[in-house]
């Protein structure tokens, strides 16, 4: 059988009793990056050997662990946090092992994203979730598609990244649409930021942000009054 366990994004507490007897009685465990991985496995004291399987292996990887599966092993995967297959590796394995007629079960578990939303104070039911956007080449019109949506739609980004995005967002979606910026998801310095994307845009361009991103992105209200976004100055800031 092939396990996919959620780990914890944050605080180490953050996971699931029947996750930690799973860990500890598979064959395998596949990480995203064995050395994270370890630091989680010590804390609890799991011993089960590791395996590399990330999007740099995974296209040639896939197929043959699916098989040693179907033979008889068993195997978790996990990813440096959260749920495998949400914007980790995952989804490749586990077409691989339907196609060979292995059992799948997805425990529940952490996901970054479902506290961002929760946590931002926007309509939470209905949402449309992103992931990461294309840095280049189909980026305009991801933020377009955004930009059209009536849902909260939910967004990861670099720290990096975090300033252009937010002023790209205010440029096709508009100044005034609110939005919050999560960052930080369980750990020690958690925050969330509210306000327009303009607003936000300024914050973090004075208060240069840390960690991992989750931006939220209220729904397109114009569109109940026939009115779409704004995209005039959009194409300048995609570089």
């Amino acid at each position: 059988m092939l396990y996919l366990v959620p780990t914890p994004v944050g605080n180490l507490e953050d996971i699931t009793l029947r996750a930690i007897r799973i860990l500890g009685e598979v064959d395998l465990i596949l990480a995203e990056d064995t050395r994270t991985s370890s630091v989680l496995l010590k804390h609890y004291d799991i011993h089960t050997p590791l395996k590399s399987h990330h999007k740099f292996n995974e296209h040639e990887t896939s197929d043959e662990m699916a098989q040693r599966i179907a033979r008889g092993m068993n195997v978790a995967l996990i990813s440096d946090a959260g749920t495998p297959g949400i914007s980790d590796p995952g989804f490749m394995l586990v077409r691989a092992c339907v196609r060979e007629g292995v059992e799948v079960q997805c425990l529940p578990g952490a996901t970054a994203f479902v506290p961002a939303l929760v946590d931002s104070g926007l309509p939470c039911d209905r949402f449309y979730f992103e992931g990461f956007l294309p840095q280049k080449k189909g980026r305009q019109t991801r933020l377009g598609f955004i930009a059209r949506q009536e849902q909260t739609c939910i967004i990861y980004e670099s720290p990096y990244r975090l300033v252009k995005t937010l002023q790209q967002l205010a440029a096709v979606c508009g100044e005034d649409r609110l939005a919050s910026v999560s960052r930080e998801i369980s750990k020690v310095h958690e925050d969330t930021q509210r306000g327009t994307l303009s607003e936000l845009a300024a914050h973090f361009e004075a208060v240069p942000p840390k960690g991992e991103i989750v931006i939220c992105v209220a729904g397109n209200e114009k569109l109940k009054t026939g009115l779409e976004p704004e995209q005039d100055r959009l194409e300048d800031l995609i570089i």
